[in-house]
């Protein structure tokens, strides 16, 4: 369905084509949000596919390439982070792994997010002394890293422990990882028996340990020793807002959970809400980990079609489970559990901003409750690799999408009015040529410094109409006793104010993304040596420099007589290379 300008407005498929058109243009029965999508729709377009299975896995394609508006819409739905073990060296490394599983080895999860992974390589290296190294870093050193130090590795990359020896604790840990810990426990007392009685007290004092990390582990599980990998899924709704909250199981061992928040813009029922998300989650396209069975709390619109088509997209056979008992209940539960609480959590947390956003209106006098607002700051270390935010929030809090950071050029290191100023200009220039939204407020983050800069760059642009406001720390500088300057007004707000709290939300946020940007820029640039900007010193001559001196400050002290004398290095070169280091 389109609107007036080609525009998609939603995808939909239909087993009978005329019976779902004509059920949104019947004259009676129509929901509000529905109406209102009919009045925009212009024309529409129709694909014929050979099966409903087909007209499924189309439908899905589209709604992730088009992302019409009045679908359902995932979108934070990248790929899941996994414990990866290589299999083809003498002493394989752990890892943390995303994307496309091409590498030999295994591959553990999927996990939550990256701190559930972290968490997860953090206790295996404690337990177990695992190596975390990249390969390059463990082919060339020559002596024990600080992991061997503090006990974290066994030193593989110096011959401390033999491949063996290293092989079977990297067995004892998948062991773990695929949910064996009884039986990993009770083998581990079985060499620590037989290590003592060897009078080898040392390896026993290890596998003694080992077994006291394990058991503290398993007593933090809430459901372990069962069997299965399931994906749970537990769903609320209250009016427009939605929450689907998913528990990952693997070998039967809960390894995280996560929530996400969706909007109902046609008003549909339950059963169809949840087709929608399970069918865009698992046949969206990305890389995909399929369990064996998919337990929901209610039967879904379509699950035998569903089921086909997910059992297709992963290869093998899958189940769609809701009628399920012991355990699995007790799963079900508790994702339902996390689903209600959390969609109650993030409405009262929406309630509260939609306060604060009135409470701002009250503060500055606005005609009208403010949507939408930007806020700019810049970040640099002395003046080095200046960086400017834009952050965005509306009722529903921060807007990453339209998040946008500025790297700045050309200006005098430290001037932050001229970074401001180019900040701004390329912001709004760009916002005008494209057609984009204006804010309802802009915030600069600084006093009438760049604020008059802002005036400045928003009369140029013939935008004098767009609303100021600039946020200056107080004598104190402490959070709380900020002065707001609004026009030429300036005065200070409670620090209890609704008003002050979303004006320092933003700002913190604004701070947030300008430093991340900037440690990223800078981190960036000291990760480059100053040899490769210089233009004909490619990868052998850089090589053959550093083996002539050693290192880059020897280059760098050397004189141009000096740099000639290094193989293939000519005298103009050398030249060039020591006006580029001085």
């Amino acid at each position: 369905m389109f609107d007036d300008a080609g525009h998609i407005l939603y995808v939909g498929k239909a087993k009978n084509l005329k019976s779902r058109v004509a059920s949104y243009f019947r004259g009676t029965g129509l929901s509000l949000k529905t109406e209102v999508l009919v009045k925009r729709i212009q024309s529409m377009q129709v694909t014929l596919t050979e099966t409903e299975v087909e007209a499924l896995l189309l439908e899905q394609s589209l709604i992730k390439a088009q992302r019409p508006p009045y679908n359902i819409l995932l979108r934070d739905d990248k790929s899941y982070p996994y414990i990866f073990i290589s299999s083809r060296d003498d002493y394989p490394k752990i890892s943390i792994h995303r994307g496309a599983k091409r590498k030999k080895g295994d591959y553990f999860g999927p996990f939550p997010g990256a701190s559930a992974v972290h968490e997860s390589i953090n206790f295996l290296q404690k337990a177990f002394k695992l190596r975390t190294c990249e390969d390059s870093v463990f082919a060339n050193r020559s002596r024990p890293c600080l992991q061997y130090q503090i006990e974290r590795c066994s030193g593989p990359c110096v011959n401390l422990i033999t491949p063996e020896d290293y092989r079977a604790d990297l067995a004892n840990a998948e062991r773990f990882l695929k949910g064996s810990s009884a039986e990993l426990i009770g083998a581990l007392a079985d060499q620590m028996e037989h290590a003592s009685q060897l009078l080898n007290f040392e390896r026993a004092a290890q596998l003694r340990d080992q077994i006291s990390a394990l058991r503290s582990v398993q007593a933090e599980s809430t459901v372990d020793n069962q069997s299965g990998d399931v994906d749970v899924i537990g769903l609320a709704v209250d009016g427009d807002q939605v929450c689907v909250h998913f528990l990952f199981v693997r070998q039967g061992r809960i390894q995280g959970s996560k929530s996400y928040h969706l909007k109902n813009h046609l008003g549909e029922g339950d059963a169809e809400l949840l087709s929608s998300f399970v069918s865009q989650w698992y046949l969206g396209g990305g890389d995909r980990d399929y369990p064996r069975e998919i337990i929901v709390p209610f039967e879904i619109e379509g699950h035998e079609l569903l089921t086909q088509a997910i059992a297709s997209a992963a290869g093998r056979r899958l189940v769609i489970s809701w009628q399920v008992r012991a355990y699995r209940q007790s799963w079900q539960g508790l994702a339902q559990t996390a689903a209600a609480q959390n969609l109650a959590s993030e409405r009262a947390a929406k309630s509260s901003l939609r306060q604060r956003f009135e409470a701002l209106q009250a503060v500055l006098k606005l005609d009208e409750l403010p949507e939408r607002l930007e806020c700019f700051d810049i970040s640099h270390s002395s003046g080095e690799k200046t960086v400017a935010s834009c952050v965005v929030f509306n009722h529903d809090g921060p807007l990453k999408s339209d998040y946008r950071r500025f790297n700045i050029e050309g200006h005098t290191p430290g001037d932050d009015y001229a970074a401001m100023s180019q900040a701004l200009t390329r912001r709004y220039e760009r916002v005008q040529k494209e057609g984009g939204r204006l804010p309802d407020l802009l915030i600069v983050d600084g006093g009438k410094g760049q604020l008059g800069i802002a005036r400045e760059v928003m009369a140029e642009l013939g935008l004098t109409q767009l609303r100021l406001l600039g946020v200056a720390k107080g004598t104190t500088r402490k959070a709380g006793f900020e002065t707001l300057i609004d026009g030429t007004r300036e005065f200070t707000l409670d620090g209890q104010h609704a008003a002050l709290h979303l004006i320092q939300a933003i700002r913190d946020e604004a701070h947030r993304f300008a430093i991340t940007g900037h440690k990223q820029r800078r981190d960036k640039a000291r990760r480059v040596s100053k040899l490769e900007e210089i233009p004909g010193v490619g990868p052998r001559r850089r090589r053959e420099l550093l083996r002539h001196f050693g290192g880059f400050q020897e280059i760098a002290g050397a004189s141009a007589a000096q740099l000639a004398k290094v193989p293939g290095i000519s005298k103009k070169l050398a030249d060039d290379i020591y006006t580029a280091l001085h």
